[in-house]
């Protein structure tokens, strides 16, 4: 009995080991086949890379994801490998053919639905269409900041390892589990990813990738493993990137739709700080904001509230920096 429980241990423990393995041997193996070369991100006026690049890497990372999940013992798995399957293979053929925006949207909010009540342990209807509107939100703004080396990759890398180090933080070890493999895949997908690129992710993997952060983080806030701000803050280089040039967008009448250029990582490589510098300080940023987080959730409500507060006005303060440089530069 001593003997299959340790090698259960060991099996839990080697999930993440062998996301990553499988994530970079799917990524050698779909470089070389005939896909990589059908699935190609070929620049415009708006990119910031030069070469077409395959955009197969989401179909990697997810290999990575299902590879160390088999197996699991999370009560919601089933939710999760379902509104994933659901969302890769609109992604796929979105890839392929181009779909109409509104039938991209159709589909991210049926999951959203499925995967907010799937997990959901009864809580009003108020609070799951807010959750399933922040979840839908959540996968596209993913896609829209995957566009610099090494930036999705990164942001996936360090946001689920932090939801992970909660999780296991409180004794969730199953969650913490679940967490650290994606984390574990994306650093497969980041070995290839970072500046110079060899592949992209595709909406393949952004898509899902955003997806689970947003579920993931409604599922650990139903289940008491970190409160609600938590996943939002470890997220927030993205959220409030993303979310900010949304706004900006909307009020200036522009097609929010429509490939640009204003996100404030693609304004720091134009301002020549290039893909390996802007992935480099973004990943400091998320670092910061991912201990201040786990810092977070053991203090009081009070101190969490000036935490917020005090990142509030940090990001008032890059933001207002970079948007002032971009000023003086197209002078």
């Amino acid at each position: 009995m001593n003997s299959l429980m340790n090698h259960a241990v060991w099996f839990e423990a080697a999930r993440p080991a062998l996301a990553f393995g499988v994530s970079i041997i799917a990524l050698f193996a779909l470089l070389k086949s005939k896909v990589a070369q059908s699935i190609v991100d070929r620049p415009n006026q708006r990119s910031l890379h030069q070469n077409p690049i395959p955009r197969i890497g989401g179909l990697a990372v997810l290999c990575g994801i299902l590879a160390g999940w088999i197996g699991l013992n999370y009560p919601h798995l089933w939710v999760l490998l379902l509104t994933v399957f659901m969302l890769a293979l609109i992604s796929v053929v979105d890839d392929l053919k181009n779909l109409p925006a509104w039938q991209r949207f159709l589909v991210h909010f049926l999951a959203a639905s499925i995967g907010v009540i799937g997990v959901s342990g009864g809580q009003p209807w108020l609070i799951l269409g807010a959750a399933v509107l922040a979840i839908v939100w959540m996968t596209n703004l993913f896609n829209f900041m995957d566009g610099s080396d090494g930036l999705a990759g990164g942001m996936a890398l360090f946001g689920f390892l932090f939801l992970a180090v909660r999780a296991a933080w409180i004794g969730d070890t199953v969650f913490a589990s679940l967490n650290l493999v994606v984390a574990a895949s994306a650093l497969g997908f980041l070995w290839f990813n970072f500046h110079p690129a060899r592949v992209f992710l595709g909406d393949t993997g952004s898509i899902p990738l955003g997806f689970l952060a947003g579920l993931v983080g409604f599922a650990g806030w139903e289940s008491g493993v970190w409160p609600f701000w938590f996943p939002l803050f470890v997220f927030s280089p993205f959220i409030v990137d993303a979310t900010v040039t949304l706004l900006r967008r909307l009020v200036r009448g522009e097609k929010v739709w429509q490939a640009h250029r204003e996100h404030y990582y693609q304004r720091l490589i134009l301002l020549g700080h290039g893909h390996r510098n802007t992935a480099l300080l973004e990943y400091a940023l998320m670092i910061a904001v991912g201990l201040s987080a786990l810092w977070g959730t053991l203090q009081s409500p009070m101190t969490q509230a000036l935490l917020l507060g005090v990142w509030t006005l940090i990001y008032l303060a890059l933001a207002r920096t970079i948007d002032r440089r971009w000023r003086e530069a197209k002078k």
